[in-house]
């Protein structure tokens, strides 16, 4: 009997190390630093970083117009919630504005 509870502690001992290990593994994996003339530093990540994230990329903006017909396009505008791409089609020249979000979905 002894020797079940002794195991049954070894068991929950190591259940909870390997827990407790994976939550610092997890917050580990956040860090970044940065090697310049000053030494080793962290890197803070900002809330900027983090909303350009969700923002619709110039070149991925330009490919969607592109797979979509515009030939020549180019960004003409951008603002906090569009993305304006022009270009040439066969009738002539034409504009798609696309939300300024994660995927470029086209307004």
């Amino acid at each position: 009997m002894l020797k079940i509870m002794a195991n049954t502690g070894l068991v929950i001992a190591l259940a909870l190390g390997a827990a407790t290990m994976t939550s610092q593994l997890a917050v580990a994996q956040d860090l970044e630093l940065r090697i310049g003339p000053d030494g080793i530093r962290p890197v803070i990540p900002d809330r900027d970083r983090d909303r350009r994230r969700d923002e619709c990329s110039p070149r991925l903006a330009l490919s969607i117009a592109r797979d979509a017909g515009l030939r020549r396009a180019e960004i003409t505008r951008i603002t906090r919630r569009t993305v304006t791409v022009r270009g040439m089609t066969r009738r002539g020249p034409e504009r798609m504005v696309f939300a300024n979000e994660r995927g470029c979905p086209e307004l």
